[in-house]
């Protein structure tokens, strides 16, 4: 994903920014155990928008709901141990979030 600029990020609604973030699990997911590299690069990228995502003001009602989204996210990644959580799962999870943001066609 190329880098979004906070300004952008802060007109996205909240299920086009956890889309966007689904985007980045589902890339670490195919990647986990294949290439290294692309992995983390996809993790890292996962990270930086859930910071802008926590960043933004007019979700803070739903913080609580966005950090233990990540925290679960950060739990698949380092193998499952807190919550038995799998990148898979957590990447059906922000599917919907892809799928509410599509434009109805």
């Amino acid at each position: 994903m190329a880098t979004v600029s906070k300004e952008r990020w802060f007109t996205l609604t909240l299920a086009e920014q956890l889309g966007n973030i689904g985007s980045e699990v589902g890339r670490a997911a195919k990647w986990q155990g294949k290439d290294e590299k692309s992995f983390w690069g996809a993790v890292g990228r996962a990270m930086e928008l859930f910071e802008l995502t926590q960043m933004d003001k007019r979700w803070k009602k739903r913080r609580s709901e966005i950090d233990r989204a990540r925290e679960v996210f950060a739990d698949a990644v380092l193998g499952g141990k807190e919550y038995h959580s799998f990148l898979p799962d957590v990447e059906r999870y922000f599917m919907w979030f892809a799928f509410l943001a599509r434009p109805r066609v």
